[in-house]
């Protein structure tokens, strides 16, 4: 039976952003489901001509998640006993635009939206373009990381290293997203967007780690 090391090889990368994500949350509800619809579709429509009014193209903005329920509400009646009440339909939509990093260009949008009739809820998250370009990088540093533990160790042991035998490796979704908070009040939000395009931000760089483990034969 051959002799075998298992070595865990640890890849890091640090990167800094070069794309920008505003992810935002409209909500509409009213007890006919068509008054709803109607209300969540003109919410959309001041969203687009806001974003469209600082350059972006039409259907720049993404939805990422549509959905329609029921509301009730849990009422007590006059003896004492508890009944649902039908309160109307929530119809729930979230949506994104992306960009290259540009803080002028933040700040425009974020003066637009703030402006426009649908106020949405917002949150702004600072990543890269191309993620599988930091997952190549990842997994090239995992690779060498433990080739380099296996030769120490080897060599430690007074052994030789031979045949790469097997990789495991999870392939997970990888959170490429700056630890930096961007987060403005309302009433910054609504200040000219000549004082917010001044706010020239540095974000964070990306720092995101990777595994994977290799078994080598030993001679």
């Amino acid at each position: 039976m051959s002799r075998t090391i298992t070595v865990k090889g640890v890849g890091r990368v640090s990167t800094p952003p070069d794309y920008i994500v505003i992810s935002m949350s409209l909500e509409a509800q009213d007890t006919n489901y068509e008054k709803a619809m109607e209300q969540a579709a003109l919410q959309i429509d001041y969203l687009n001509k806001a974003l469209e009014s600082v350059g972006f193209k039409k259907k720049s903005v993404k939805t990422v998640n549509f959905n329609v329920r029921t509301d009730y509400e849990r009422v007590k009646d006059r003896n004492g006993n508890y009944k649902s009440v039908f309160n109307g339909y929530i119809c729930n939509h979230r949506l994104k635009v992306e960009f290259d990093f540009d803080t002028r260009r933040l700040a425009q949008s974020l003066s637009a939206i703030s402006k426009c009739l649908a106020k949405p809820e917002l949150s702004i998250a600072f990543t890269v373009k191309d993620p599988s370009a930091v997952n190549k990088k990842l997994l090239k540093s995992a690779t060498i990381n433990a080739r380099e533990k296996a030769e120490i160790l080897c060599e430690a042991s007074n052994v030789a290293l031979g045949d790469l035998l097997a990789i495991d490796y999870n392939w997970g979704e990888l959170n490429v997203v700056s630890r930096t908070e961007y987060m403005l009040d309302e009433k910054c939000l609504a200040m000219p967007m000549g004082a917010m395009a001044d706010m020239d931000i540095e974000p964070d760089d990306i720092d995101v780690s990777d595994t994977a483990t290799f078994v080598w034969e030993i001679r």
